[in-house]
């Protein structure tokens, strides 16, 4: 062989390899690869995990959801549903003999409970009930089901040609997603499995939800307000039912809070659940407190109470002698356990990653879901503190390079100490970058070590990306998240602004090309931001407001602004204070990229074009992007992928 061929050959195997490494950064059409995991459910014989997955159907666009079974012994993964009938929700009988699942196929009233027999065979349809099937559950026996099914909203079989007018006369009357809000209210049914026949549980102009059977099947508990007036209080307690027709009524929880995410011991003697800090006095700015009492109702002890941290998702180990709950905790969600025993409080796993839900599995071990910086949520399992990998469908980012993430901390300058997280496009940084602030919504809420996938598209695009937990956020106790309590736009703003200089500090942050957007409470404070501070070269604002004194009646939280900043004719002045972006519009120098869902009940478009208004009459360059059938998340894959591509295209032009 000439020494040119064998030169060349080597030329295309080191290419061929070259290829098989290289990673392309993670772009906006790669968005629609994540598949999402949730509501996983282990079998009684502790050998199999089913879940819900779902993935982007791009000729459809729009995403699909099937089971899948992973065994927790092996290596085994099977997809048990397929096409284009979507399927989630997934149950397992006790006796181990069925798999339900919910799916619309073959149903023109909606999801229905499907059974797969274990032993083979087809999927068949169990219920055709009318009305929007929501929760359900197993006897312990196996013979019935419970099912949370909100009353149907029309008789009707066929919808008129011309709809009659709506009606409102409720004091919480619209919530995105749903619309305007009619007398239809979740109930509570019995379901007999052989009989198919459907009983009634519960009635009335209440809403029953999160109900659980008791491990003897003898009673349900669930969560219900049943105040006089419910829609303006945040006063859900916790009640029993006996298990069947006309069974009788008990309230176990008096708190004038909330109470809620009832459990039952495995033995039936006690129930773990979630209790708000606030008591009558209405306000977001809370965080719940793991409780216990026993099954009647008395003993109750509160558990979490001085840890000064939310907690969520309690959960009794299997062998009934802990109850493990999950921890908010500065940028963190991890894993802890109450021992009845001993009464302690331990954590079970922590680290710069995220646990986000948690299901029993053997004597004391759990499956859950997992995320981090770099990785989507799978499944893993926790035996004695240690984490194994169950599910492996992220396989896509094999070919991706991501971006780098890393924990900083700042210094406001009132003092205050804010922690956030930065991304860039490589873990080595040979000088400043464009920069932008990206802020999350809430704001009752933390940015935290898991997957962020607008965060880490903008920063693979060239750009130093800051996630901030301003004062507000959860994660820090609740007088940190008690600080804007109807004074907003203020401690946030000088929060965020301190961890900008801290970045720029760090020779991070380019201070000549800085960015700066958010979606929902992220929007707001972008507005807030630009109205305070000029040094932005750009930005986008997602599904905000500016001008609060119209959004009373026209969103959904007439409740928190009545208790939190009084009714606009009581306290103008401070309706007007917190105004401020849009009465101040003249100080902003910002080219501002708006968006907003044009069907968003949360934030209503109006924010978003109130502000866009006052730019474009002041000749600030502009832009409104309005996603057709969208509410206040954006939820089809194509505008996902607009979304990201807009606001890359946005910061390109003036920070590039």
């Amino acid at each position: 062989m000439k020494k040119g061929a064998l030169l060349a050959i080597s030329f295309c195997c080191l290419t061929y390899a070259y290829a098989q490494t290289t990673k392309t950064p993670f772009k906006p059409a790669d968005f629609l690869k994540i598949k999402s995991q949730s509501d996983p459910r282990v079998s009684p014989d502790d050998k199999w995990v089913a879940y819900s997955l779902s993935e982007v159907d791009t000729a459809k666009d729009g995403r699909v959801s099937h089971l899948w079974m992973q065994s927790l012994t092996g290596t085994e993964s099977i997809e048990l549903t397929h096409g284009a009938d979507p399927a989630s929700n997934p149950r397992w009988s006790p006796d181990g003999r069925y798999l339900a699942f919910l799916s619309s196929r073959e149903s023109k009233n909606g999801s229905q409970v499907w059974l797969l027999d274990r032993r083979g065979g087809e999927a068949k349809k169990l219920t055709d009930i009318k009305g929007d099937l929501g929760d359900y559950s197993w006897s312990p026996d196996s013979k019935q089901l419970l099912l949370s099914i909100e009353d149907p909203e029309s008789k009707a079989k066929e919808e008129p040609k011309n709809p009659l007018p709506i009606k409102i006369d409720r004091y919480h009357f619209k919530q995105d997603i749903e619309g305007y809000l009619k007398h239809q209210y979740t109930h509570l049914y019995l379901f007999n499995v052989d009989a198919k026949k459907l009983d009634t549980l519960t009635k009335g102009n209440t809403d029953e939800r999160a109900a659980e059977w008791s491990p003897d099947g003898s009673k349900v508990v669930f969560v219900s307000n049943r105040t006089p007036d419910p829609e303006r209080n945040d006063n859900e307690d916790i009640f029993t039912i006996e298990a069947k027709p006309n069974g009788q009524l008990s309230q176990l929880t008096t708190w004038k809070g909330h109470d809620i995410s009832p459990k039952w011991s495995p033995d039936g003697k006690y129930i773990a659940y979630l209790r708000s800090t606030a008591g009558e006095e209405y306000t977001i700015y809370d965080q719940e407190i793991l409780c216990i009492m026993d099954a009647d109702g008395k003993n109750s002890k509160t558990i979490t109470g001085q840890m000064d941290r939310p907690v969520a998702n309690p959960a009794w180990s299997k062998d009934g002698k802990s109850v493990a709950f999950l921890v908010s905790d500065d940028r963190r969600n991890y894993l802890a356990r109450y021992d009845t025993g001993t009464e302690k409080i331990t954590t079970v796993n922590s680290g710069d990653y995220g646990i986000l839900n948690i299901v029993p599995y053997m004597a004391n071990n759990w499956v859950v879901e997992f995320s981090t910086p770099y990785v989507p949520i799978e499944l893993y399992a926790v035996e004695d503190g240690k984490l194994r990998k169950l599910t492996h469908h992220q396989d896509w980012l094999a070919d991706v390079k991501l971006a780098h993430v890393e924990g900083f901390k700042s210094k406001s300058k009132d003092g205050t100490s804010v922690s956030g997280l930065v991304y860039t496009p490589d873990s080595v940084r040979t000088g400043k970058l464009p920069f932008i602030l990206f802020i999350h919504g809430g704001p009752v809420d933390q940015d935290d070590y898991t997957f962020d996938a607008s965060r880490q598209i903008l920063a693979s695009a060239g750009y130093a990306v800051a996630a901030v937990n301003y004062r507000g956020s959860n994660g820090r106790g609740l007088k940190y998240i008690n600080a804007i309590n109807a004074d907003w736009g203020n401690k946030e703003v000088v929060d965020l602004l301190g961890a900008v200089d801290e970045l720029v500090k760090k020779g991070i942050a380019d201070p000549d090309h800085l960015g700066i957007g958010g979606w929902s409470y992220g929007g707001i404070l972008t507005d807030y931001t630009i109205a305070t501070d000029t040094r932005f070269k750009a930005g986008a604002s997602g599904a905000g407001s500016a001008l609060q004194t119209t959004m009373y009646g026209s969103d959904q939280y007439v409740l928190q602004y009545e208790h939190e900043l009084g009714q606009p004719w009581k306290s103008q002045d401070k309706w007007i204070k917190l105004s401020y972006p849009f009465f101040h519009a003249d100080k902003i120098k910002t080219p501002v990229l708006f968006m907003s869902g044009l069907k968003d009940f949360n934030v209503p478009t109006a924010g978003s074009e109130q502000m866009y208004m006052a730019l474009k009459s002041q000749n600030i360059p502009t832009e409104l992007i309005l996603y057709p059938n969208q509410y206040h998340g954006i939820t089809v894959p194509s505008y996902q992928v607009d979304r990201l591509q807009r606001y890359i295209a946005w910061f390109d032009k003036y920070l590039k």
